[in-house]
């Protein structure tokens, strides 16, 4: 799983990578501070960006030219200058900067200027930028005077057709600040609600945890329309190569409240995939309130997504909370046609993290709402071990319930959602807002079984528990894998409206512990459904 790395003195950390196995760097590095705009529409317009000839161009043409492309033998990219490109690390890219006039779309007053990252160490490889306008595409011709480079001599030594590795768009054509970046294979981002990068998304995911080799395709060309000022959007389309696959990609992103991004692919199968993740997201969880006796770090909770939230096609609210797991792990939940999922950050307080460097508490959620028929299959979660906040160690995506076989055609749609909340939020049944974890008994009473019995405690908040006053009849039904419930009740939290289910589980041995609970009154069911997995310590029983 990749490794990225977080500049603590910086707010906003990473612009993306080439993937999850190298470093991703943080925000203002490789185009950090790249300041600049351009506008896009004729040659006269782009006087201070050379354009290639205009061809005819909409996403049937780029449909097949992806449907062309997969007919041939994959090309693996080559890297050019690779001895050059090899010695820009994280503090080179620091020094090379993008000029304030050659952004594109700089002379569009109420939208947003593109900036171009260069090429580095950690994205070698090149990818080509066009501008549309008027059903026509013109590319954008790379320069060294694209870029200020610091005093490092590097534009006397890089070939003069070197090329960009991806683009940022900024939020407004003053700003220094930017609200969306692709680069490296197929990740992309947003800055979601509070301007602070986070979990990642791709493209797609190939063989991510199969017993083959895990594929990385990534976007080769980007054609970007002039962002729209009224709808507060831009349209991105992309072209997708790798081993086993082919795509064209649409993205149209909108600012508002955060981001949301509407992705329509057309994917054309090169070769037999054993395992293709559709909508995948990925993330960083290293421990939260729920795992805090194997914390190393002295602040209360490190990560860019606290859970995987599930709204399942029959309508079940499902929240399993993340962890780090003692070696890899890989849960499916089955499903037909569900109707969302995502990586959240529910933990959004300060207090949450105590961290003014990485700022964990505004970092944005993630949710995926398929769009159209997507028929049976599982999300699946990854996690990973981790020992630091540097490692990208959680995957989320959908697998179809199918095989992918060559010479397929799939096509998907979905939304993506960068907000701090989810954006279809349930109002008929409350939400878990805490998971903890402790040695079990009663605090201040010794127990014989101690190593072997360890209590639950999970708070929830909303729905009908809101101002329902403190009663003692709601029950907690809780199912385990192994082992037995060990006095389960429910309590209002006094001087709160949260309630609070605990309950301690006796499971001696060293084997897994799958969990699930929700408070029920009657026969209404009044919260999602919380789910576990939980490793007993090492110097269990």
């Amino acid at each position: 799983m990749g490794k990225r790395t977080v500049t603590r003195c910086n707010r906003r950390p990473a612009v993306l990578g080439l993937n999850r196995r190298q470093l991703l760097l943080a925000g203002a590095p490789l185009a950090l501070t790249m300041a600049g705009l351009v506008t896009p529409r004729s040659c006269a317009a782009q006087a201070a960006t050379e354009l290639g000839s205009p061809h005819p161009f909409d996403f049937a043409w780029l449909r097949q030219t992806a449907k062309a492309l997969a007919a041939k033998s994959y090309a693996a990219p080559q890297p050019a200058a690779a001895d050059v490109i090899g010695k820009i690390d994280f503090d080179v890219a620091q020094k090379i900067k993008f000029r304030a006039d050659k952004s594109l779309f700089r002379d569009r007053s109420a939208a947003f200027p593109v900036r171009l990252f260069h090429v580095d160490k950690f994205n070698p490889h090149p990818v080509q930028i066009n501008i549309v306008s008027g059903g026509m595409a013109q590319r954008v011709v790379y320069s060294a005077q694209h870029f200020d480079y610091g005093g490092t001599g590097l534009d006397k030594k890089l070939p003069a057709n070197l090329g960009f590795s991806g683009f940022r768009v900024m939020n407004g054509p003053d700003s220094a600040i930017d609200w969306l970046a692709f680069q490296g294979a197929s990740y992309f981002r947003s800055a979601g609600e509070e301007n602070q990068y986070g979990a990642s998304a791709r493209g797609i995911a190939v063989n991510t945890t199969a017993s083959t080799k895990e594929e990385f395709p990534r976007f080769t060309e980007f054609w970007l329309a002039e962002p729209d000022p009224h709808q507060h959007s831009i349209t991105i389309h992309a072209l997708l190569d790798g081993p086993s696959l082919t795509g064209a990609y649409q993205f149209t992103a909108s600012k508002n409240n955060g981001a949301v991004m509407k992705i329509t692919a057309d994917l054309f199968i090169r070769n037999d995939i054993a395992q293709l993740g559709i909508a995948p997201l990925t993330s960083m969880y290293w421990f939260g309130e729920n795992d805090r006796q194997f914390a190393a770090d002295w602040r209360p909770e490190i990560h860019d997504s606290d859970g995987l939230a599930l709204w399942t096609g029959k309508g079940e609210r499902i929240w399993r909370p993340l962890i780090d797991p003692p070696s890899v792990r890989t849960n499916s939940f089955l499903d037909d046609n569900p109707k969302g999922f995502g990586l959240m950050q529910r933990d959004r307080d300060f207090a949450d993290y105590q961290d003014d460097g990485a700022f964990y508490n505004r970092r944005p959620s993630i949710w995926v709402e398929p769009l159209g028929d997507w028929g049976k299959g599982a999300v699946q979660l990854v996690e990973i071990p981790t020992q630091d906040e540097i490692h990208d160690n959680i995957v989320a995506y959908w697998k179809p319930d199918r095989p992918v076989k060559a010479g397929d055609n799939i096509k998907m749609s979905y939304r993506l959602f960068w907000q701090n909340h989810m954006p279809h939020p349930p109002t008929d049944i409350a939400r878990v807002i805490a998971t903890r974890v402790g040695r079990g008994g009663v605090p201040g009473k010794p127990a014989s079984t101690d190593k072997d019995s360890w209590k639950f405690v999970i708070d929830f908040a909303g729905g009908p528990l809101s101002g329902m006053a403190p009663r003692y009849d709601i029950t907690p039904v809780v199912n385990i894998s192994r082992g037995k419930i060990i006095n389960p009740y429910v309590i209002k939290i006094v001087g709160t409206e949260y309630w609070r289910a605990a309950f301690d589980v006796y499971a001696p041995g060293k084997e897994q512990i799958d969990l699930r609970c929700f408070l029920r009154l009657d026969n209404k069911t009044l919260t999602e459904t919380w789910l576990y997995q939980y490793f007993p310590p090492a110097g269990s029983a």
